[in-house]
């Protein structure tokens, strides 16, 4: 048979015009500034290397005490400052109505008395926090929902809200609600008598679903508490790593626990050994809930 003649496909149409080639394409959001402020290095330090690993966030300066802090914000223009309340010189409590001038603050910390929670709030703070009530990706989400003006507060916090506002309740009792609301005898109704409903910080997350809640993945209006279980620490261990996250050195740790340094040093190991790390800032980090990886378990 003779050759058929070899056939090629006609000539390519070139694809139709991009309509919106000629449009400006947006820009990325720049990246939420964080002011860091706490005296203790150790802090200082887990906090910024979480915050330094995502993307749309950058620590641009660390601070020791409040005035320190003042002075970053006003160089630094922050999106939000993270405050701690007990530091030396000018505290935390000090400071915050004059940084809450330059940018939104949440206060991060251990302090977890009722009257310094409520004394933040009533200075401007736009969240409150305790360690170890919330995970690394619970903090990453307030720092954004504080930016965008949505507040925060960890259990600890939002029970000592709920104790401020019953006991404004008592001593000021606000005027009629609408439409006879909780009155219901105004309206021929009757309740049986029942003992009053004793409400704690514990089951606030069910009464008041929105306190605490985030957009982010805070479910139940509560955040978890870090899971140091998987640690597996002693008593002893579990102590002497709190004493550690709070900056204690081995010296004043044996002071307070009433042992040789050298058993401070070998109780450190061990934690060292358990946590995973190598420094007292990662352990610190890790037991704190700020390691980047903690809501993930070890690495």
């Amino acid at each position: 048979m003779p050759d058929q003649p070899t056939s090629y496909p006609g000539p390519q149409q070139p694809p139709p015009p991009n309509p919106f080639g000629s449009f400006p394409q947006p820009a990325p959001p720049a990246p939420l500034r964080v002011v860091v402020a706490d005296d203790n290095p150790v802090v200082r330090a887990g906090l910024t290397a979480l915050l330094s690993g995502r993307a749309d966030i950058t620590v641009v300066a660390e601070a020791a005490d409040g005035r320190a802090a003042w002075e970053a914000a006003q160089q630094h223009r922050p999106d939000v400052v993270l405050l701690d309340v007990r530091m030396p010189g000018v505290d935390g409590i000090s400071a915050l109505p004059y940084l809450v001038q330059i940018a939104p603050v949440v206060m991060l910390t251990y302090s977890r008395e009722s009257e310094i929670v409520q004394e933040a709030l009533r200075r401007g703070a736009g969240g409150y926090l305790v360690h170890g009530e919330f995970t690394a990706d619970q903090l990453v989400a307030a720092i954004r929902d504080i930016r965008a003006g949505r507040p925060h507060f960890t259990p600890t916090a939002a029970g000592a809200l709920l104790a401020q506002l019953r006991q404004d309740r008592q001593t000021a009792p606000g005027g009629p609600l609408p439409e006879g609301l909780g009155d219901a005898t105004a309206h021929g109704g009757s309740l049986p008598t029942a003992p009053p409903t004793v409400v704690s910080a514990e089951n606030l997350s069910q009464l008041q679903p929105n306190v605490g809640q985030s957009s982010s993945g805070w479910t139940g209006g509560r955040p978890a508490a870090v899971d140091r279980s998987r640690f597996q620490l002693s008593a002893r261990e579990a102590e002497i790593m709190d004493l550690i996250a709070s900056g204690m050195t081995n010296q004043q740790i044996a002071a307070t626990c009433f042992i040789s340094e050298k058993t401070v040093k070998n109780h450190i190991n061990r934690i060292f050994a358990k946590l995973h790390s190598t420094s007292r800032s990662e352990a610190a980090a890790k037991w704190l809930g700020t390691a980047p990886d903690s809501s993930r378990g070890l690495r």
